[in-house]
């Protein structure tokens, strides 16, 4: 039968974590300073270093250029967030921005991520060969000449004309088809007589 302490061990709960340093400050020194400062969070367990090699553009640092990335991981029984490894790396004298905190999961995530998109990339390059044109294509490379002036469009080598089921439609008429006169629509208005004043008696 199982002690109550090791039924307590197996029902902990830990919080994973990789914590990436770029740069030089990631220094032997730097990171064991760092180490016990997470003392805070009770770590279960904390990985040794690991160091990439240098790289023109670190994923987690745009800003950085020609740099390494050291990283290790670490499980705590509280969690943690960003924040609070960044003051910690700042209170040591160091830039914060040098310095990220991500979960273990999302952070292999990307990396499997980004292995898969290279693989399915990795012979776009190479593999340049187009397939042979068809005849449908070859016709067709007669209207669309390379000279763009040679265009059978701007040539107005097509036309509009084509004959419809049905027949042709006739022509719509216009006021323009109504027979015109010589004479206005107003020449049969008269003004009226004026009316009789006593100027006009006189």
């Amino acid at each position: 039968m199982k002690q109550f302490a090791q039924y307590l061990a197996e029902s902990e709960r830990t919080y994973d974590y990789r914590i990436k340093i770029c740069g030089d400050t990631a220094n032997t020194e730097n990171i064991s300073e760092l180490k016990s400062k997470l003392d805070q969070f009770d770590p279960a367990k904390i990985s040794n270093v690991k160091t990439t090699p240098v790289q023109l553009t670190p994923t987690d640092f745009p800003n950085c250029k020609n740099d390494a990335v050291t990283m290790f991981d670490c499980s705590f029984r509280y969690p943690a967030i960003e924040p609070q490894i960044k003051q910690l790396w700042q209170l040591m004298g160091n830039d914060p921005n040098m310095i990220v905190m991500l979960t273990a999961a999302y952070d292999d995530g990307l990396v499997a991520e980004y292995k898969r998109i290279g693989d399915e990339n990795k012979d776009l390059i190479a593999d340049t060969a187009y397939p042979a044109d068809t005849a449908e294509q070859k016709a067709l490379n007669k209207d669309y000449s390379a000279d763009p002036f040679q265009h059978q469009v701007l040539k107005n080598a097509y036309r509009s004309d084509f004959t419809v089921a049905g027949g042709k439609t006739p022509a719509a008429k216009t006021t323009n088809d109504i027979p015109q006169g010589n004479k206005g629509p107003m020449y049969k208005v008269y003004r009226p007589a004026r009316p009789a004043t006593g100027k006009q008696k006189g």
